[in-house]
């Protein structure tokens, strides 16, 4: 299937943008700082002297209290592609964990990818300034 000169290019929350690693995600908890927001919280943390990584890495934790399998998947699919649309790519090297809350389940797409439009906005300039 071929695209059309119409349709926008397709692009992918690549796989190197994600945080995977326990120990990664452990390091953002333990020493970064938090933005709150109404249906999530965020988590964040310079990265520092890791010159092969740049740009922003994103991990996304939904816990079992939050709901069954289907609604926790639909939660990291919804956030992930609100990242994706955000477009903080190549402004901060940093590693983001962001934390759903159970209202993001009733929550309108447009309204959650505002609240990590501004989350993301929060952290440029937090560590722009830092």
């Amino acid at each position: 299937m071929t695209q059309s000169a119409s349709e926008p290019t397709r692009r992918r929350f690549h796989k190197t943008r994600h945080l995977l690693r326990h120990s990664d995600f452990e390091r953002v908890y333990k020493q970064g700082r938090r933005h709150f927001a109404r249906h999530l919280t965020v988590f964040y943390l310079q990265r520092e002297g890791e010159p092969a990584l740049s740009g922003l890495r994103i991990g996304f934790t939904v816990g079992k209290v939050l709901g069954n399998a289907v609604e926790r998947n639909r939660m990291r699919r919804v956030l992930r592609e609100a990242a994706r649309l955000s477009g903080l790519e190549g402004r901060v090297d940093a590693d983001v964990v962001v934390n759903p809350k159970k209202s993001l389940l009733d929550a309108e797409f447009t309204e959650v990818r505002s609240e990590v439009g501004k989350a993301f906005e929060v952290i440029a300039k937090a560590l722009s300034r830092a």
